[in-house]
């Protein structure tokens, strides 16, 4: 999967892309992330990317003409995307699901927001996908494009050491996982679940599930309404 996220501050992405499991999708060739600085698209010698905006208020918003110039180029050496993301407060909630759609993608498209966003006309002519992280205000939409990438990115067949690993996470069948356990199986009193020690496979897998539910019923009834 190829993503290429095009920002005003590309060194916010550096951190989150450059270890653990974002590195290890990188270095397997499983994943290939760009990060392209937008003032590369600049409008002047002085490196403008924002400018007021018409009507009057506060706040500037990126220009027309440096995002819809960085796409064409983008699309024109890369080829078409499948979709084109702008990370956006007032965009849709990234849930799980969503994660597992982008990550059957080949090619995906980041623009991160800032100030107080992007010209709409690049919203109406070559956004396909908006997406929110949460019902909140980040200084820039990098952390979270970070947190996309990630999610999706994990999800990738052969980046996980244990494949099996994503199918049993939060979320993905409107659950939460169910609790875990390690070593000791006793600390200061406090024990392991009697089924985990069984070694009876089938009994730890019902287990597991019906302490998902219990946990999704009582932390997020909302999600157990869905099923």
């Amino acid at each position: 999967m190829k993503i290429d996220i095009i920002s005003v501050l590309p060194e916010l992405m550096e951190s989150p892309l450059s270890h653990s499991i974002m590195k290890r999708a990188q270095d397997k060739g499983l994943l290939q992330v760009e990060v392209h600085p937008l003032r590369k698209w600049a409008v002047n010698k002085h490196g403008q990317v924002d400018d007021y905006q018409f009507g009057g208020g506060a706040g500037m918003v990126m220009m027309c003409e440096p995002l819809a110039t960085a796409i064409d180029e983008l699309q024109e050496k890369n080829g078409k995307y499948d979709e084109i993301i702008y990370m956006t407060p007032d965009g849709a909630r990234f849930e799980q699901r969503t994660a597992n759609i982008l990550s059957m993608k080949q090619q995906l498209l980041i623009i991160c927001g800032h100030y107080k966003g992007i010209d709409e006309r690049i919203r109406e002519h070559y956004v396909t996908m908006e997406i929110s992280i949460g019902d909140y205000v980040l200084s820039g939409g990098e952390i979270a494009a970070a947190v996309v990438v990630d999610a999706i990115g994990r999800l990738l067949p052969g980046v996980l050491n244990d494949e099996t690993s994503a199918l049993f996470d939060s979320f993905q069948d409107n659950l939460l996982a169910p609790p875990v356990y390690t070593r000791p199986a006793d600390f200061r009193g406090w024990k392991v679940p009697d089924v985990l020690l069984g070694g009876d496979p089938k009994k730890v897998d019902e287990w597991r599930h019906e302490q998902s539910i219990k946990r999704t019923k009582e932390r997020r009834p909302d999600l157990y309404d869905e099923e």
